[in-house]
Formats: structure tokens, C-alpha cells, sequence
């Protein structure tokens, strides 16, 4: 199973038109007026790698902290789910910090992950003339494992940690230890879409096991923020890939935000794959941006 998903990540991750600025900007001029700076952020664990996303001259209304997806264990700055989503989000007057994290190999385990990305958080909360123009309303996400470590992230945040964001933004992540049942909606949507890759529950048992190293780190509300009481968390945005198993958590993730009285909003992007933010060449990722964005211009 972690060779499935090995292959299936990096299977995306090595198409260099998806990777290369260049090629992106040369498909989609709207690009071409975003200036990318890397910077490292301090971290409890040493440096996080970061990317810096913005538009010279254009007022920040507000900004987004986003961390990409890869199972805990592959991804990279340079794939399209972390470059291309902060070049097409900063292209529509959003800036963006791009943040990495540890991965969960050669005995790196949670909560090392979640340290680096609340220590990006904390950075870029006390530093936004840095990265997001001085905007006032900063928002957190990220996709797929992503989604997961920003969700927990605002669960340490809400207990004592730190500022919490204006909004999450939190796409086709998985929110549990276990997948929840998958129902015959989304089992339509994948039998419609022949060839789609399906995590299926076998395999959520193994990349959440390496994830946290120990079985009580699966019971662990940071690590999977599915956990224990959703109250008290920021107006939450969940965006799933239509054909997803993974799209099980996020859609029973957004019925405890709603049972605790958490402003949320939840939908899929049709005609979806699990990572479609990973293809910024189909038009449903250029949706998902054009959603994510007007989410928080309103939030």
C-alpha cells in the first residue's frame, strides 16, 4: 500500500510543466506578476522551509498560510499542490506562505510535523508586513495531509498556543484515525471515474500509523482533530475532491464543526480526483482556487 501511494504522489510530483515556474507562467500569464522569495523560519526542530508568495503594489486584503499534501511523508515545496496554489492564489490578490514540514521518515514521527507548522504559523502571525503586505486577516490551511496538520494546528492554537486564524481552509484532508464509512454517493463518484486512485481504509490504517508512531498518538486531538470536542475552532471551510474516499472525513469533520457551532461551510469540486490541486492544469483546480479565495475575502 505505501508503494500505491508513493507512486501515485510522485507520480504528480515529477511532471516539471506542473513544477517549473516558468511553464506555469508561460500556460497562465496571470502568473507573471507574483514574486516568489524563499524564506526559513525558526522551528523548535531546527529551520522550516518556506515560500513567499505576493503581488508587488497590490493591497493585501488578507492572507493565507497553506501547507501541501503527500501522506506525512512526500511533497515538497515545488510540487503544484504547494508552488502553483501560491502562485494562483497570490495571482488573485492573495498573498501566501507556502510552508514545508518534517516528514514522517527515518523516525520522524507526530507531533514533529505539527511543531513546524505551528512555528510557521506563529512566525507568520507576528510578521505579516513580511510576507502578506500587512494584511489584518490571516487565514491557515492546506491540502490533504496538510489539511490535517493545520486542522490540529488550530486545535492547539484554540487551547493556549497561540492567535488563531481568521478562517482554516482545509482541502480533501483526513481528519480521523480511522476512515469513516464511505457512502454510496462517493462510491458512485469513484465508479464513475474509472482508474481513480482510492485510499481505501487498509491504507489510511498505515500512513496514520507512521504518522504517529505510537497507537496513542491516533487518539491524539492534535494529530487528528477529529478527535475530542470541535468547539471553539475559526469558521472552517472544507473542500473535497468529488471522487475521494477521503472526502468520508472531511464531510463528517464538517458535521462536528456544525454540532459544535463553528461557522462552516463544506463542498466538493465535481469531476474530482483525490489531489486535484496537484493538476493545475483542469479547470475544476482553477474553481477550487476561485472557491478557497472568495471564501476568505468573505470570512
Amino acid at each position: 500500500d505505501r508503494e500505491k501511494i508513493n507512486v501515485h504522489r510522485r507520480g504528480s510530483l515529477v511532471m516539471d510543466d506542473q513544477r517549473d515556474t516558468a511553464a506555469l507562467v508561460g500556460r497562465f500569464p496571470e502568473l507573471a506578476s507574483v514574486e516568489v522569495v524563499d524564506v526559513e523560519i525558526p522551528g523548535p526542530h531546527g529551520l522550516v522551509p518556506a515560500r513567499r508568495y505576493r503581488q508587488a503594489g497590490m493591497p493585501a486584503r488578507c492572507g493565507l498560510v497553506w501547507a501541501h499534501g503527500g501522506a506525512f511523508m512526500f511533497g515538497d515545496l515545488d510540487m503544484p499542490e504547494a508552488h502553483w496554489v501560491g502562485l494562483a492564489v497570490a495571482s488573485k490578490g492573495v498573498p501566501v506562505l507556502s510552508i514545508d514540514y518534517r516528514k514522517t521518515l527515518d523516525g520522524v514521527h507526530f507531533p514533529v510535523p505539527s511543531d513546524d507548522g505551528l512555528a510557521a504559523w506563529l512566525w507568520a502571525e507576528a510578521h505579516p508586513a513580511e510576507w502578506a503586505d500587512g494584511a489584518t486577516r490571516l487565514h491557515l490551511g492546506g491540502a490533504s495531509a496538510g489539511a490535517t496538520l493545520t486542522a490540529g494546528v488550530a486545535k492547539r492554537l484554540r487551547d493556549g498556543a497561540g492567535p488563531l486564524p481568521s478562517s482554516l481552509v482545509l482541502a480533501y484532508g483526513v481528519f480521523h484515525p480511522g476512515l469513516p464509512p464511505v457512502s454510496a454517493e462517493i462510491r458512485a463518484s469513484l465508479a464513475a471515474r474509472p482508474g481513480s486512485f482510492e485510499f481505501t481504509p487498509e491504507m489510511c490504517d498505515e500512513i496514520n500509523a507512521q504518522y504517529t508512531g505510537h497507537p496513542a498518538g491516533l487518539r491524539d486531538p492534535y494529530a487528528f482533530p477529529g478527535n475530542g470536542d470541535a468547539g471553539g475552532l475559526p469558521p472552517t471551510y472544507l473542500l473535497n475532491s468529488e471522487a475521494d474516499t477521503l472526502r468520508a472525513s472531511g464531510e463528517a469533520f464538517a458535521a462536528q464543526l456544525i454540532a459544535a457551532g463553528v461557522p462552516t461551510e463544506v463542498e466538493f469540486e465535481p469531476g474530482t480526483g483525490h489531489g486535484h490541486l496537484n493538476e493545475p492544469h483542469i479547470e475544476a483546480s482553477w474553481l477550487s482556487i476561485d472557491r478557497i479565495v472568495a471564501w476568505m475575502e468573505r470570512s
